[in-house]
């Protein structure tokens, strides 16, 4: 164990200002206690070194190292099971986390969904006319960009495992901008369906393979809320991807160009800017951060490494089976896709996100044949998409304080089950602006895509896994998304009651959904439970040093839910 004299330990030293601000942060000005501690800091977030970890039994330790070597994982020469930090000083390097991965992955999200929500702008300035379309013409297009978006997740995901996210995700950024940017040249069906294929092709696996990436700095509890900020991204592009369109579409005129061509053309050169800083700015990993364009000295110092590591490490060891550059084999391919406990989660990444999809999707044309202007069809836009990122962080906040995730994910479903039944009982005759409200109130929900997405990489609890599986699970939502692309009919236009119905089916079978899913892992987990007690403690030492099982197989892991 280290000792007071362990060069690995920090000492609070007046000449150490880093360690003089720790120990001013323990000491109020009357030298009390502040209000809330270091221990209270640690034991409420988690942060900080303990004795009790792990890798406090040697003997574990010693077991994990070894398959650390084994995989050549990157961050291996980090591991030390005896390295001390401070509460102050992981809280620090979490905000610097923050700063530096976060922010950018969020940007490069705001890249992506640029371009797969300007075409419902687009559409509400003739665009559909004007290269010889209907609204059918549309939902064929999107299904088409849909089923090669899923095509592309799992293939797309293997080869940023193989690679590295920090050379695919660019990559691909690059090369959907150029391809977003030739929208402008549109001229009929065939064109538009072709390019929504390419577009769906490069686009595909870039959720999956940024959110593994984002797991090489976050804990397990961290990931959640982190994600519920990254999903924010989707009401930032559309509120301000309304007001951009806003702008833009008036431009109309300008060169011969109609406004949706300069739409498509300018927002693509702007996501291909991200995309190539994106080079510069993704480091592989936590530890590989040294880089012409970042400094040759990189982001953290040896110490936050080792912090960053050993705090990733005991928070899920796993974490450490695979190589960042490791491609996942046909063989552990056929392993992840095979765990079926982790399907339940697939099913409802099938369903649950289908009632608001074809609301927003043509909510400014809907707003358009009910009577509104272009230009106020875009602006009304962005109420609905100030309160859905409003309680996203909400939602996402509350599952992470009370630790409860199925049922906290209900509550989306159970929001739009009263707006969507409001749309399907309300006369023809209603106004316009009422209308308008409910559709407001519908796409405003609690958005519960981040708690699933850090359900899934918990309950995977092995890198393999986690790869395949963040990959499956949006492969099912997007395979919800082409149900929902062909809920709304050009025979059942402008209010779509018909769609509405059936919209109101699935929110209900969702509800329910999720309670039978938390119903599912609870007996999972007894079922597990019992097997584990009836091991005397000896055999279940034994068990934890010399099993083969790996991931959620393992007898001493428990599913989350």
């Amino acid at each position: 164990m280290a000792n007071e004299f362990d060069p690995k330990v920090d000492k609070v030293s007046d000449s150490d200002p880093e360690s003089k601000e720790t120990k001013e942060t323990a000491l109020s000005n009357d030298g009390t206690s502040p209000s809330r501690t270091s221990k209270e800091v640690a034991a409420e977030e988690g942060y900080g070194s303990t004795d009790d970890h792990i890798f406090t039994d040697p003997l574990v330790a010693e077991r994990w190292r070894g398959v650390y070597e084994k995989a050549h994982y990157e961050n291996r020469h980090r591991f030390d099971p005896e390295y001390k930090w401070t509460a102050e000083e992981e809280m620090r390097l979490v905000r610097k986390i923050d700063g530096r991965i976060m922010v950018w992955a969020w940007i490069m999200f705001c890249a992506l969904d640029m371009h797969r929500r300007n075409i419902n702008r687009a559409i509400s300035d003739n665009m559909l006319a004007e290269i010889g379309m209907n609204t059918n013409d549309f939902n064929y297009g999107q299904t088409i960009f849909l089923a090669c978006f899923l095509a592309a997740e799992l293939p797309s995901g293997l080869v940023s495992k193989k690679l590295g996210a920090d050379v695919w995700i660019p990559t691909i950024m690059v090369g959907w901008s150029i391809v977003a940017m030739s929208q402008a040249f549109l001229k009929n069906r065939a064109g538009f369906y072709a390019i929504k294929a390419l577009l769906g092709l490069l686009m595909g696996g870039f959720i999956p393979d940024i959110v593994l990436w984002l797991t090489y700095f976050y804990k397990s509890r961290e990931l959640p809320l982190r994600l519920a900020w990254f999903w924010t991204a989707l009401s930032t592009v559309n509120i301000v991807g309304s007001l951009l369109a806003a702008g833009i579409l008036q431009m109309r005129g300008i060169n011969g160009w109609s406004g949706w061509q300069w739409l498509f053309l300018i927002e693509g050169l702007i996501t291909l800017l991200i995309g190539i800083f994106s080079w510069g700015l993704m480091p592989p990993g936590p530890t590989q951060t040294r880089h012409w364009f970042r400094g040759k000295d990189g982001w953290f110092s040896d110490h936050e490494e080792s912090i960053l590591v050993n705090r990733l490490l005991r928070d899920d060891p796993s974490k450490g089976d695979m190589n960042n550059r490791q491609a996942v084999g046909p063989i552990l391919l056929f392993k992840a896709i095979k765990d079926w406990e982790m399907w339940p989660l697939y099913i409802i990444g099938l369903t649950t996100y289908i009632p608001p999809y074809p609301p927003g999707n043509y909510l400014s044309y809907i707003l358009r044949q009910i009577g509104f202007s272009v230009f106020q069809a875009n602006l009304l836009a962005i109420p609905s998409q100030f309160l859905f990122a409003v309680n996203l962080l909400i939602i996402t906040w509350i599952s992470r304080r009370v630790n409860e995730r199925s049922m906290i994910s209900s509550l989306s479903n159970i929001w739009i089950f009263p707006w969507i039944l409001a749309l399907v009982l309300l006369p023809d005759s209603a106004s316009p602006w009422v209308r308008y409200a409910m559709l407001t109130g519908l796409l405003s929900y609690p958005y519960c895509h981040a708690i699933l997405v850090g359900w899934t990489a918990k309950n995977s609890n092995a890198v393999r896994t986690r790869a395949v599986s963040a990959a499956l699970y949006n492969m099912t939502v997007q395979s919800g998304n082409i149900i929902a692309t062909n809920i709304y009919r050009d025979d059942d236009q402008p209010l779509y009651r018909r769609g509405n119905r059936i919209l109101l089916g699935i929110t209900v079978f969702n509800i329910v959904l999720f309670y039978i899913v938390k119903v599912f892992y609870l007996w999972r987990n007894k079922l597990r439970e019992r097997k584990w007690n009836a091991l005397t403690p000896e055999e279940q030492e034994h068990y934890i040093l010399t099993t083969k099982d790996e991931g959620m197989q393992r007898l001493d892991f428990r599913f989350a839910h």
